[in-house]
């Protein structure tokens, strides 16, 4: 049986004392943040998704122009860069593209570097789009922080960067309970 959260809890709150009380051997030090980051990129997917009818916009389009407004002048990339950015699939980012294009938010171009490629680049329309729903997106993820001091935000911010994933080689498999190997 566990017992009740105390005042000021939270769901993860009751989840770590439900674990605590149940299977206690299962809490590590990351347990509690990582529950609490789900929850926060959870807060902040339903942020983006509230205001993205309002731009009429679906969530791939929306990462399309953003990236595109994002790389600068002159608001273009080539279709595989795109899709790297964004980690989508080629055939992803072409159909996306396609939509964009009809629109009239985004031209396809050939390449002035190569001849056989093209780049994605806004139109004037695509990048007022795109700085239209950059600032919503902020005011979107600002409310979720609301209740939180500007204080709090840096501070969070700043330790998320010292734990955060680096690129590098791929964490080892844990050595416990049923993949610990028998030697």
């Amino acid at each position: 049986m566990t017992a009740a959260p105390g005042p000021g809890s939270d769901p993860v709150d009751a989840l770590i004392g439900a674990w605590r009380a149940e299977l206690p051997d299962v809490l590590r030090p990351s347990t509690e943040l990582s529950k609490r980051i789900t929850q926060l990129a959870g807060a902040l997917d339903r942020a983006t998704r509230r205001i993205l009818p309002e731009l009429g916009l679906t969530v791939a389009e929306f990462d399309i122009l953003t990236a595109l407004r994002r790389a600068g002048e002159p608001y273009a990339m080539k279709p595989n860069a795109l899709a790297r950015a964004l980690l989508l699939s080629s055939g992803g980012i072409s159909n996306v593209v396609n939509h964009l294009a009809a629109r009239g938010l985004v031209l396809r171009e050939p390449s002035s570097d190569d001849g056989r490629s093209t780049v994605i680049r806004l139109t004037p329309d695509g990048v007022a789009a795109a700085e239209h729903a950059v600032r919503l997106h902020a005011d979107a993820h600002e409310s979720v922080f609301a209740e939180a001091s500007p204080a709090a935000v840096h501070a969070a911010a700043r330790a998320l960067r010292e734990v955060g994933v680096r690129s590098g080689p791929e964490p080892r498999p844990l050595r416990t309970g049923r993949n610990r190997s028998r030697s």
